[in-house]
């Protein structure tokens, strides 16, 4: 079997753009990915085309052969563009494989350690005072979630002022007050603060339980997350803005989080999310991907983490009105958990017509300014 072509579509969705690819083989079977990387559409849309040269005449059961070619080749080895570009690649050749040899995904990886995938819940509200954010969050656990996760630092960069340091209390106290101690309750920082003010949020945050703080420090500093870790009263949770399973190896063996936090896109594709799952799990470090992404990859991430041991729970967050006019993913969340598909392959595809009806937005990231 050979590919043929394969078809990439961008779709907009609200803050970000989807990014979805069709592979065509030779035998009449296709597969589907995703390479969805917020605010980055055109580059990695590029990046696509760029490896068009090693994909196009692959055999796509040679997986691991075609990722390794796609990486040596492009040479820019932790470029997230072109990681998400061979991720999406590589989940539509798993899904390939699974349709041909009619087995879920999952099976092509160890087979399952879970049947269902304890999930929390991201972007909950967008409420822009303590008491209707507190009130979104008691709706969203009684319509199933038994944790979420907020970042209400708004322009915060760097330092933390007075007033923000008591905004972030004030919201967390009434989430919690709402919500009641059994709900988790996560705090994303996105990467905003250097150490000395990361440790004075963990050290207010800490009497509200937080099961962990996410990219409290520089993201790209991995002796500040470190350090961080070994100083902070509340569990610490990085790793999204590391791309490749050799970016991950400092912070894992100087066991410098509670929670590792690959994105299956942006780090490679479903490969690179095991292995990288692996080399925490001899660390005794829980693995929880960042999944902020589209049906494809929520889908390819679900049968990854299924398979590994050391697996904590999965990031779900919500999409414009029409997702489900785009694919036909069950997303079925009861309970706090997530059921994996046993369908052959990922489990999923896409309608192309309905892509193009939304076609991408050109858009700036706002997250520093506020707008989170």
């Amino acid at each position: 079997m050979k590919i043929i072509d394969y078809k990439t579509y961008a779709i907009g969705v609200g803050f970000r753009n989807l990014i979805f690819v069709k592979v065509f083989t030779d035998e009449g079977i296709y597969g589907v990915g995703e390479a969805t990387i917020e605010w980055k559409t055109n580059a990695t849309m590029g990046a696509l085309e760029d490896i068009r040269p090693y994909v196009i005449g692959a055999d796509p059961f040679r997986i691991e052969h075609l990722f390794s070619e796609c990486f040596r080749q492009t040479y820019w080895h932790t470029d997230p563009c072109t990681l998400s570009a061979v991720a999406a690649i590589e989940m539509a050749c798993v899904d390939i494989t699974g349709k041909a040899y009619n087995m879920p995904a999952y099976q092509l990886f160890g087979g399952k350690v879970h049947n269902s995938l304890k999930v929390y819940m991201n972007g909950f509200s967008r409420a822009k005072n303590a008491q209707e954010f507190a009130a979104d969050a008691e709706v969203a656990v009684k319509n199933g979630a038994t944790a979420l996760k907020w970042d209400c630092f708004g322009d915060s960069w760097i330092t933390i002022t007075t007033a923000a340091m008591n905004r972030l209390i004030e919201y967390t106290s009434a989430v919690r007050d709402a919500v009641g101690p059994e709900t988790e309750i996560i705090i994303e920082a996105h990467g905003r603060f250097n150490v000395h003010n990361a440790l004075l949020i963990a050290r207010e945050l800490a009497p509200f339980k937080p099961k962990f703080i996410e990219e409290p420090v520089f993201a790209d500093i991995v002796q500040d997350t470190i350090e961080f870790h070994q100083l902070s009263p509340v569990p610490t949770a990085a790793g999204e803005r590391l791309f490749g399973k050799r970016m991950f190896r400092e912070l894992i063996d100087r066991n410098g989080v509670d929670y590792i936090q690959p994105d299956l896109v942006h780090c490679g594709g479903m490969n690179e999310l095991k292995k990288i799952g692996s080399m925490a799990e001899v660390h005794g470090i829980q693995i929880a991907p960042h999944n902020p992404n589209g049906p494809i990859a929520n889908a390819a991430t679900m049968h990854v983490c299924a398979t590994m041991p050391n697996f904590e729970f999965l990031e779900t967050i919500g999409d414009a009105p029409y997702r489900n006019e785009l694919t036909n993913e069950k997303r079925i969340i009861k309970d706090g958990y997530v059921v994996v598909s046993d369908a052959p392959g990922l489990g999923i595809d896409f309608d192309p017509d309905a892509c193009v009806k939304y076609p991408p937005v050109l858009m700036s990231q706002r997250m520093f300014d506020g707008a989170f």
